[in-house]
């Protein structure tokens, strides 16, 4: 948390995204068990034990609520569920059918609430627990289509045809993601971020209207109800558009995908904001002297600017357990 405070620190803390999950054979074990993606993310009890793994293994210096973006538009009355080897799927599609036809059953995010504040309380005192939630334009892709796409076509074209429909539907994501998080940060969290995958796809005006703005809402929103808590920002895919996203949203540290130049981030990035990033995923997954090299890169170009290094996106499930401790022992400086 000294680093998300604004503070520098002589070694950045670490934790990776998606840091629980389909490499660690703990997790497979479990999920073998219990069932589905979604089965672990509504038993609380094993949602805590997939979020505490990373922890008790590798000894990250966070924990990252174990569950899903699209637990929202879930809650928004949307059916969820998830194809084997697909990924998910949500019904009716609002591209199709109306947001005003959808009932609302907010009742589906309290297991995510119990499971935060199950992990708080099994969290040692020196670790922190992030909260997240998917940003408005991301979630929004997802409603539309009824699932996800490398080009967000039908979001997009809808974008352009009814602007006003898009406007509406990202206004209203954006309610239901505030009290989300405030909820997350009541029940434990100590700070939340706003993933927005699909950032990249917008043009620069209607990232503005789409990514900017609607994160800026959220932001402004927990800051007049929790001024404490620290909001990290990620927009994969913003890369020019990243400083102004980091200016306007009032995030209070942003983090920076894999295709971003280090040297480029902290040049261009508000002095002293906290930055999290920003190794390739596939780096971890590849090992050797050219994972050491990309390490070594990104702590020499944050260096003296509040840091955490992560990881530019998710890590992947091939990854080696072997060289999540090399990375580990390297930022330690062991």
């Amino acid at each position: 948390m000294t680093v998300l405070n604004g503070e520098a620190t002589e070694r950045p803390p670490i934790w990776f995204m998606r840091q629980a999950g389909r490499y660690l054979p703990e997790y497979r074990a479990l999920r073998a068990e219990k069932g589905g993606f979604l089965d672990l993310v509504y038993d609380v009890e094993a949602a805590i034990e997939v979020t505490l793994q990373p922890l008790k293994r590798f000894g990250f210096d966070a924990a990252i609520l174990f569950s899903d973006i699209l637990v929202v538009p879930y809650a928004m009355g949307q059916d969820l569920w998830f194809e084997e080897g697909e990924g998910p799927r949500l019904a009716p599609k609002l591209l199709d059918t109306l947001l005003e036809s959808l009932t609302a059953a907010p009742e589906r995010l309290e297991p995510v609430f119990r499971t935060v504040a199950g992990v708080k309380a099994a969290l040692a005192p020196d670790k922190a627990l992030l909260g997240f939630a998917g940003s408005p334009w991301t979630v929004a892709t997802y409603m539309i289509a009824g699932q996800g796409s490398r080009e967000q076509a039908e979001a997009r074209r809808l974008s352009y045809r009814e602007p006003e429909r898009v406007a509406a539907l990202l206004d209203a994501i954006a309610e239901t993601t505030i009290g989300y998080l405030r909820a997350q940060i009541d029940a434990g969290a100590d700070a939340v971020q706003l993933f927005d995958s699909w950032s990249g796809s917008l043009s620069p005006r209607q990232f503005e209207q789409m990514v900017i703005a609607p994160n800026a809402k959220i932001v402004a929103a927990l800051k007049q109800s929790h001024p404490d808590t620290p909001v990290i920002g990620f927009p994969k895919g913003a890369g020019g558009k990243l400083p102004a996203y980091a200016r306007e949203t009032g995030v209070d540290a942003v983090g920076v995908d894999e295709t971003v130049d280090p040297e480029w981030a902290h040049a261009s990035l508000p002095s002293g904001m906290p930055v999290q990033g920003n190794l390739d995923p596939l780096s971890l997954v590849t090992g050797g002297p050219q994972l050491h090299d990309a390490v070594d890169r990104i702590l020499k170009a944050f260096s003296g600017r509040p840091h955490i290094f992560n990881l530019g996106h998710g890590i992947v499930p091939d990854t080696p357990i072997a060289h999540v401790e090399a990375v580990l022992a390297q930022v330690r400086g062991r």
